[in-house]
């Protein structure tokens, strides 16, 4: 049963946002979710937010709240899921898919909280969102209770939080939340959907096959397509900020450069002056290595990779479903060119790792030239050693 909650009456959507963040249990975030979405529909809750700067207003949490019901494990530990080919694997399958829905429900309101405001959002932003966010809670509703129905339960099993981590790391950004989040990882749902339908559907659980294919699949086209959407609506308003294209220099985040954690070599091995320079050389290089400047006039395309680039640390791989894609508003131009990283990227770790290498390779051959001066020196007093020896005794 859904816990108790102060009243919802008097709230803005922002404020009613919060409540579902801080709320823990999954379950109560999802009955909450349909409590508030009721409620903006009808107009009870008619404000977005205050628009009152001076007004209080209190920040979303750094980690949605969440009950202890789920154990957490790191993503290493959290195993694989397997092919369907027996019951256990396909409960883990429903598992992980309604782990993942119940974080879409707090990633949705989180973008309501953290940025309609800061970002002055129409009235349409929040529509989408809140859609958004009925559609997770259904999602996850309809997951939870398919694992009932196969003998189980949301929590039976070790989860992680992995969608979180990079909620965390788009936090200041909501160009790049949209485009990470939507336009990433869930862009790679719909990739990967129709292979995991086909697991259920070739071992014989028809009915998970059906609830995925009739009712989730066809959502979550709609949930990239928002991304796309307010991705490009914040591009052509010309106030995408975060740093992505308003600051032509900007250094590439530490931990994140091309050979960042390559660098340095392993354990406790000392360093020598001279090799500390070279490596404090070499990290400030990769640092103020700029990005190409990005015109003024760059296409939504090109500002969609620069903040790939900059958030996403791999690449993109495919096969990619183009149909799903494209209904959600973004075709091949958007998605193609990420299954690479950028050459300015790429050229300037070679240039860097052919500087290092060079450098400790001059060291290897000045350390063996050093060693065999020295064995010669010492050959040759053992030379003269015996050579006076010889004379003493004669």
């Amino acid at each position: 049963l859904m816990a108790s909650h102060p009243p919802l009456s008097g709230l803005t959507l922002v404020e009613a946002a919060l409540r579902v963040l801080n709320t823990p249990c999954p379950h109560d975030k999802a009955a909450l979710t349909d409590t508030i979405a009721s409620l903006w529909g009808s107009g009870d809750i008619a404000l977005a937010y205050n628009p009152n700067p001076d007004a209080p207003h209190e920040a979303p949490p750094d980690k949605p709240a969440r009950d202890d019901k789920v154990i957490l494990v790191e993503p290493s530990r959290a195993g694989r899921l397997g092919k369907g080919g027996t019951p256990e694997t396909r409960i883990a399958i429903l598992h992980s898919l309604a782990h993942i829905e119940s974080w879409a429900i707090d990633l949705s309101w989180d973008v309501i909280g953290r940025f309609g405001r800061k970002r002055q959002m129409p009235k349409e932003f929040f529509d989408d969102f809140v859609a958004v966010a009925v559609d997770e809670a259904r999602h996850f509703k309809l997951l939870a209770k398919r694992l009932e129905t196969l003998g189980s339960h949301y929590g039976a099993l070790n989860a992680h939080d992995g969608l979180w981590t990079s909620a965390e790391e788009t936090c200041n950004s909501l160009e790049a939340r949209l485009v990470i989040e939507h336009c990433v990882h869930e862009a790679r749902g719909l990739d990967v959907l129709p292979g995991t339908i086909a697991k259920f559907r070739n071992n014989g659980d028809e009915a998970s096959a059906e609830l995925l294919e009739k009712t989730i699949y066809p959502e979550e086209v709609t949930h990239c397509a928002a991304g796309v959407r307010w991705f490009t609506y914040l591009c052509c308003r010309k106030d995408a900020t975060c740093g992505d294209f308003e600051i032509d220099d900007q250094m590439l985040v530490p931990g994140e450069g091309p050979l960042d954690g390559g660098l340095n070599p392993s354990g406790e091995e000392k360093h020598t002056r001279d090799e500390s320079e070279l490596l404090k050389k070499l990290s400030l290089k990769t640092l103020a290595n700029p990005e190409p400047r990005l015109d003024k006039n760059a296409s939504t395309q090109t500002k969609f990779h620069r903040i790939v680039w900059r958030h996403f640390r791999g690449v993109l791989k495919p096969p990619f479903n183009d149909e799903a894609r494209l209904k959600a508003g973004f075709g091949k131009e958007w998605y193609e060119p990420l299954q690479f990283r950028p050459e300015w990227e790429v050229r300037g770790a070679r240039e860097e790792r052919r500087e290092f290498d060079a450098f400790f390779e001059k060291k290897r051959k000045d350390e063996a030239a050093a060693k065999a001066k020295a064995d010669l020196e010492q050959a040759k007093a053992r030379a003269r050693e015996d050579s006076n020896r010889a004379i003493f005794l004669l």
